[in-house]
């Protein structure tokens, strides 16, 4: 039996490899590393950067990667360091199986188009145990063999390679076994059991030994296997194979169970000695897998399908044996032949996805790698792309091939190109694969803005709101990204003297316009503007268009009355007209004019309103007022006309004027007719005088009491907070006289002032009553009046008192335009027109009402007006007369209160004021009276 060697540091060996296979790299033109296998990941193989003459950073600079055409990648390039590592953990079994040299070739890829060619080599350790096929075997030998008579074993399998393979076999100690190792051609090492003394069946039947296969590993591995030797009756004649070796060629392509060859051995014995049976013997695990042996027929047949790419060759012992043990064996080799059953495969090594459109001819923009794993003609590839392509291929090292431009790009044509690349070998029948790889143009910025039209025209009409869109323009550039984001701009550029930009602005990013101002088509009807587009390239490119904006004209102008107009002094004016007027007399022409253009201007007259209906007429399109009969006795000698002037615009505008007409033939007789017209005075008028003076009489005690009681509260409060300031009263900080407390809570004083002023010399009395005056927070006590003064709720009074409601004016203090009196009558208003709001012109109005109603009492003028004009021609204008001043015995006003008094008319017609929610209890009152 063999020793077991003696394990070896392969340490110093490896160290020894890897600078000597460095330096024969660089002398043989390619580099040359070594590596252990199972290295951790990481390991350090060989400094890349050195061996190519370079700094570490500058493999980062020129973008240096590995290129491998395997499946895995089993290096990794440190780009700080310029060393190569491993990516994974490297099984050199798995990776070369038991071939005597492993060698791993790939390529560093720099510049993105310089390749060098990488040789690693995988230096095999002491990584695996042997193993046996079977953990135990079965040895048959009759009683009368012979001594020295061998029976091979079988082998263990180590798939490591030199040392570390296999190198003894041991035996364990017994008295009639030993063993032999014999080498093949191979170097393999096979195991043969001797018989050393003759077996007595009868004395010992079956024998149990161990068998040890040890590797020369450091340190050694070994794996043992159980040997049972049945001892069987005499059988003289072991089987004969047909042939020593069996050699068969198939398809890689072959179904799978197809029979491939079958092995045949005879035996000469009879019966049980001479059934032979068939066996694998030197086999791999791997194999079981994909052949199987048939034991009675010898039939081998595949199980799974064959690959020529994965395994070209396999080679197998079978042994046949007798019943009694007898065996002998032999070889079967089987080739696989190849088919053309892959097609090509092409892989991409670098690509530029984005190309500038004025790349110049002759760019490398794609490097690829064509492999076919067939082999001879099957795995010969030619690659092609379309004709229509601004690009061809070249042909670079190995099988590498690089895409170049030949012709121009632009991208507005074509932004993208999908190439196609279509790789086709020659086997029969031909495959082929395609690889799609797709390409965008980059921009420049070489083509300006383009506006679809060379100029716009807006048409806009008056009026418009201010800030609203008007237009909008759009410019088209086809380049792309800030080549093509457009801006827009306006022209620097004035009208009537002020910036265009004050009236029109544009959105820079929309090209919509706004309008600044409310365009008036009076002002101007046309605008003219230059829009300048540009986009954001480098440099930038812009064009321009022309907008012209035309101003509609809208009916914004009401008609406006030239004549006739009201004297500038404030009187009012009056046409005349002949006692014996004709029909068709021409009164008076009303002119008037309108701003607006077009059918908006277009005016015509209405007669609206006429004291004598149909007595005068206006011209539809002239203005001329006419008499529509003759004048008759009967008639009134003043005459009111309301005159309409209407355009022709959606919505029409109107206006209006009054027209005074006197029947006279001069101005004296005017006066004079007025003067007979005084109205007679009234005989209730007197008894008002008396109704007033009581009344506020009436209140004024009423006042008086209520101020007494709020006094006496005011003094009794007053002394209990004396009372309660001695025990810390919150209230010593303000005056007495100031407030006064309810139950706790302190209410500040009010103050009313009313005022009652009398007329002496008239028929008619003033009562004025103003607004109160409230120095802080007010309280009403007639809202509270049921409750008890001493526990008064101030904010129940509050709610109260913000839920009445004032009363309305009462409309009966309205009269016309025509009959306001001073420069209020002179000007263009509300038909109804009401009071004067401002107290003042009140008040000056009244007085002089009164102070005309007692002259024409008295029959002496104090105004030094002529007799029928109370006294107001000399201020007014001889057109002034009484038939202007409303009747003021109808009403009597009271400045700073809703509360009105019905006129005359209502207390006879027993009718309520139209407007007087607070007064109607006194107007019936004052009606039964």
């Amino acid at each position: 039996m063999a020793a077991p060697q003696k394990g070896r540091d392969y340490r110093g060996f490896i160290l020894l490899s890897i600078l000597l296979g460095t330096r024969r790299g660089a002398w043989a033109g390619h580099i040359l590393y070594s590596v252990p296998e199972e290295a951790d990941k990481g390991s350090f193989v060989g400094n890349i950067a050195k061996d190519l003459g370079l700094e570490p950073r500058e493999l980062a600079e020129r973008g240096a990667r590995i290129v491998s055409t395997g499946r895995t990648q089993l290096f990794a390039l440190n780009l700080r360091s310029g060393s190569l590592v491993t990516a994974d953990r490297i099984d050199r079994e798995e990776l070369c199986a038991q071939s005597a040299r492993c060698l791993v070739n790939f390529n560093i890829l720099m510049d993105k188009m310089n390749l060098y060619p990488i040789e690693v080599e995988i230096i095999d350790i002491n990584d695996n145990a042997p193993r046996f096929l079977m953990e135990e075997m079965t040895v048959k030998i009759t009683e009368n063999t012979a001594p020295g008579v061998r029976y091979p074993l079988n082998e263990a399998r180590d798939p490591d390679v030199g040392t570390n393979s296999i190198q003894s076999y041991q035996l364990n100690s017994n008295q009639h076994f030993s063993l032999v190792v014999q080498t093949g051609d191979d170097g393999a090492k096979y195991p043969e059991l001797v018989l050393e003394r003759v077996l007595d069946r009868e004395e010992e039947a079956v024998h149990h030994l161990l068998l040890t296969a040890s590797d020369g590993g450091n340190p050694p591995r070994s794996e043992t296997a159980r040997i049972q030797v049945t001892v069987v009756d005499v059988n003289d004649h072991a089987p004969v194979f047909s042939l020593p070796q069996y050699q068969v060629s198939v398809p890689e392509n072959m179904p799978v169970g197809t029979r491939l060859l079958t092995v045949h051995a005879v035996d000469l014995d009879e019966g049980v000695n001479g059934e032979v049976t068939y066996s694998f013997r030197k086999i791999t695990q791997k194999i079981l897998q994909i052949f199987q042996l048939n034991p009675h027929t010898g039939e081998l047949s595949t199980l799974e399908g064959l690959d020529y790419e994965v395994s070209n060759y396999y080679e197998m012992e079978v042994q046949a044996q007798d019943g009694p043990g007898s065996m002998t064996r032999a070889k079967v080799m089987i080739t696989i032949l190849d088919v053309n059953d892959n097609s090509p495969e092409v892989t991409v090594t670098s690509v530029s996805n984005l190309i500038p459109e004025d790349t110049p001819l002759g760019t490398v923009v794609a490097l690829f790698y064509l492999q076919d794993r067939d082999s001879g003609e099957n795995g010969e590839v030619t690659c092609t792309i379309s004709e229509n392509l601004p690009f061809k291929l070249e042909r670079s090292i190995d099988n590498y091939y690089r895409l170049v431009t030949v012709k121009n790009l632009d991208r507005e044509k074509l932004s993208v190109y999908n190439i196609t690349l279509k790789a086709t070998d020659s086997g029969t029948p031909p495959l082929s694969s395609e690889t799609h790889i797709s390409m965008n143009v980059a921009d420049t910025n070489d083509n300006p803005p383009a506006f679809p039209q060379s100029s716009y025209s807006v048409y806009i009409p008056e009026n418009n709101p201010r800030g609203a869109s008007i237009f909008s323009v759009t410019a088209h550039d086809p380049d792309s990204q800030e080549n093509a984001h457009v801006t827009y701009s306006l022209s620097e550029d004035t009208l009537q003297g002020a910036s265009l930009s004050s009236y029109v602005s544009i959105n820079s990013d929309t090209g919509i316009l706004y309008a600044l101002h409310s365009f008036d088509y009076e002002l101007f009807r046309d605008l003219q503007l230059r829009v300048t587009a540009q986009d954001r390239g480098n440099p930038p490119l812009s064009s321009n268009v022309t907008l012209s904006i035309f101003v509609l004209d809208q009916n914004d102008n009401a008609p406006e009355i030239l004549y006739p107009t009201f004297p500038i002094d404030g009187s009012t004016g009056v046409e005349l007209a002949p006692r014996f007027a004709e029909s068709g007399y021409l009164v008076t022409k009303v002119v008037a004019v309108d701003r607006d253009s077009g059918q908006n201007a277009w005016l015509s007259y209405h007669l609206l309103k006429a004291s004598e209906p149909g007595l005068f007429q206006v011209g539809l399109h002239t203005g001329e007022v006419r008499t529509a009969r003759a004048l008759l006795d009967r008639d009134a000698l003043k005459q009111s006309l309301v005159v309409a002037v209407q355009d022709h615009g959606q919505p029409p505008l109107s206006a209006t004027i009054t027209l005074t007409v006197a029947v006279a033939d001069s101005i004296p007789d005017i006066l004079a007719d007025l003067g007979s017209l005084e109205p007679p005075a009234d005989p209730n008028a007197s008894g008002l005088t008396l109704y007033l003076v009581v009344a506020v009489a009436a209140v004024s005690c009423v006042f008086l009491a209520f101020v007494i009681v709020l006094l006496a509260l005011r003094l009794r409060r007053w002394h209990a907070s004396r009372l309660l300031q001695a025990a810390g009263g919150g209230l010593l900080g303000v005056p007495a006289s100031q407030f006064v407390g309810v139950d706790g809570v302190q209410a500040f004083l009010q103050t009313y002032s009313h005022e009652v002023s009398l007329t002496a010399g008239s028929r008619e009395s003033h009562v004025i009553f103003p607004q109160p005056n409230y120095a802080d927070m007010l309280i009403s006590l007639e809202t509270c009046e049921k409750k008890d003064p001493l526990s008064i709720d101030f904010r129940e009074c509050k709610d109260e008192a913000e839920n009445i409601q004032q009363a309305p004016p009462n409309t009966d203090w309205r009269f016309s335009q025509a009959q306001r009196p001073g420069t209020s009558g002179s000007q263009n208003g509300d038909e109804t027109g009401t009071w004067p709001n401002n107290q003042f012109d009140t008040e000056m109005l009244q007085a002089m009402i009164l102070a005309s109603a007692s002259e024409a009492a008295d029959g002496s003028s104090t105004l030094g007006g002529g007799a029928g004009t109370m006294g107001l021609s000399a201020r007014y204008g001889p057109q002034f007369t009484l038939q202007h001043v409303p009747d003021y015995r109808q009403n009597v006003y009271i400045p700073g209160s809703n509360a009105t008094l019905t006129n005359a008319a209502g207390k006879r017609d027993g009718k309520a004021p139209a407007g007087g929610n607070g007064s109607k209890k006194k107007s019936g009152k004052k009606e039964k009276k």
